[in-house]
């Protein structure tokens, strides 16, 4: 199955804890590049948030954004430190007698004291067994979405093979009358030059010109390379590489068969060939 690297997903659950949003979003990479962003109280979650993505997911650069939103009363309470709430007070109560007119300690200063009173940490356990049970959804959502449009470029992909197949077809059977043609110039020249040229000669001096516009090699090569193609797409793995490395080889084939042809026909097929070829490469450069 082909994967595209691009999809995007969003998965929400609510308790007693609050609420807990993901959403994942991935756009194409040379690498699995994953960019976690946690709420500073879940940030324990990052290795365990990569680790399932690596094995979710083979290549793409990979945005986790996690929301968290307590519930009402779902705070952790005040934790007061009583022994040196007492200790504060005896030492102000001690230290005003050296003072005159010193102003009096509130109940409040003496809470604002530091480590008087603390917000107690809430259990957040069940929050982050949660977070990656959630994350494993939204994983299996965006994963679905990338599936999806893998299909749709594996659909186009065979489509172009198939229209590459035909144009190679063409100029395979367009060789003979090439040929023909290259005779016909040959012997206008010599027609032209006024000059008798035995036959052997001309046939020899056809040959070697025939040779130089060979393209057999490069039409097997395209085959060869289409044929892979669709014998990649057939595999359950990521293979955007491969893909990609072929595109260059097709296109290298595409080149030289351009060079090489000196025929009007011929031509227009290898720029027919190198536009079907970038066309594949664009999507090949999404693939997984």
């Amino acid at each position: 199955m082909l994967n595209s690297m691009t999809g995007f997903a969003r998965c929400e659950a609510t308790g007693e804890f609050g609420t807990l949003i993901w959403e994942l979003r991935s756009v194409n990479h040379r690498y699995l590049e994953i960019a976690p962003r946690l709420p500073e109280e879940l940030r324990a979650l990052e290795g365990p948030v990569r680790q399932k993505v690596q094995e979710r997911l083979g290549r793409g650069k990979v945005e986790c954004q996690l929301r968290f939103r307590r519930g009402e009363g779902q705070t952790g309470g005040i934790q007061l430190d009583e022994a040196l709430a007492r200790e504060v007070i005896q030492t102000v109560t001690h230290v005003e007698h050296w003072m005159m007119n010193a102003a009096r300690m509130t109940a409040m200063d003496i809470l604002r004291w530091p480590g008087v009173a603390a917000e107690a940490s809430p259990d957040l356990e069940p929050v982050r067994a949660t977070a990656l049970e959630l994350l494993d959804q939204a994983l299996e959502t965006l994963a679905e979405h990338r599936a999806r449009e893998g299909a749709q470029i594996r659909e186009m992909l065979q489509t172009r093979c198939e229209a590459i197949t035909q144009q190679v077809a063409h100029v395979r059977t367009r060789r003979p009358q090439v040929i023909e043609a290259l005779r016909t110039r040959l012997q206008t020249r010599i027609q032209e030059l006024g000059t008798d040229l035995d036959p052997g000669r001309l046939e020899q001096e056809l040959a070697l010109q025939a040779q130089k516009l060979d393209v057999a090699e490069e039409l097997d090569r395209l085959d060869a390379h289409v044929a892979e193609v669709r014998a990649i797409l057939e595999r359950d793995e990521p293979v955007g590489r491969r893909l990609d490395f072929l595109m260059q080889e097709m296109n290298r084939e595409a080149n030289t068969l351009s060079s090489k042809s000196n025929d009007m026909d011929t031509t227009q097929a290898a720029v027919e060939l190198k536009v079907l070829i970038e066309q594949m490469r664009e999507q090949v450069q999404n693939v997984e």
